[in-house]
């Protein structure tokens, strides 16, 4: 019986390595393929649950369109259709400005509180000083003036009301002013008053007493004028 001759090592080395890049390559086609089949499935799974929802999709907008087909053709709705393509940088824009402003609105949030707090807190100080009855008081009189006053009255004083100023003006003098303030002070002072004819003579020697008696008469004077 002849000799059965030994194999290479070399040989069964190479031999050995190509059959694990076949196993490896054999592994990677089956992992692969369930790959594969499990995103066939996946799609599968998905096309179904899709199909119901995209006939109820249809039918929901089929009855839609019957309700507005009176109003809306089917060319103004591709029309808009292809005006909002043509658009959409512009809506891009839009959109882009829309998320600023709310970033803007998300940052100003804690600058508004505080300017609210801030207010209140400024009109609480006006209730407690009494701005707002002071203010309540000058409607109230605002009312009574319109309520008082005819249209003819408000025309004449709109055309007197430079002289009524410059009256004021004058009247505002402070000689005039402290004139009156004395003059409110002996009118109040109730100490009795010796009405004699004798001591009206004597009190004609005073000098303002006459001073203030003459100014009296030319008033009264003006007044006749």
């Amino acid at each position: 019986m002849a000799d059965v001759l030994a194999p290479d090592p070399a040989t069964l080395l190479e031999l050995n390595q190509k059959l694990d890049k076949l196993s490896t390559q054999i592994e990677f086609l089956t992992e692969e393929a369930a790959r594969q089949k499990r995103r066939q499935q996946e799609w599968d799974e998905l096309k179904d649950d899709l199909i119901p929802i995209g006939n109820d999709l249809f039918r929901m907008t089929v009855v839609q369109l019957e309700e507005i087909q009176q109003h809306v053709q089917l060319e103004d709705i591709l029309r808009l259709i292809k005006r909002l393509a043509r658009n959409t940088r512009n809506l891009e824009e839009m959109l882009d400005q829309l998320e600023g402003l709310m970033e803007l609105t998300t940052d100003l949030g804690p600058l508004s509180r505080d300017m609210f707090m801030r207010v209140m807190t400024q009109l609480n100080d006006f209730e407690r000083k009494g701005y707002f009855v002071f203010l309540q008081g000058g409607l109230d009189m605002m009312d009574r003036v319109v309520s008082e006053f005819t249209e003819d009255d408000v025309r004449q004083l709109a055309d007197n009301i430079v002289l009524i100023l410059q009256t004021v003006k004058e009247m505002t003098q402070p000689e005039i002013m402290t004139m009156l303030r004395r003059s409110a002070a002996e009118l109040k002072d109730d100490e009795p008053v010796n009405t004699s004819m004798l001591s009206i003579l004597r009190q004609l020697n005073d000098p303002a007493v006459r001073r203030g008696l003459t100014k009296t008469l030319n008033v009264l004077k003006s007044v006749g004028d």
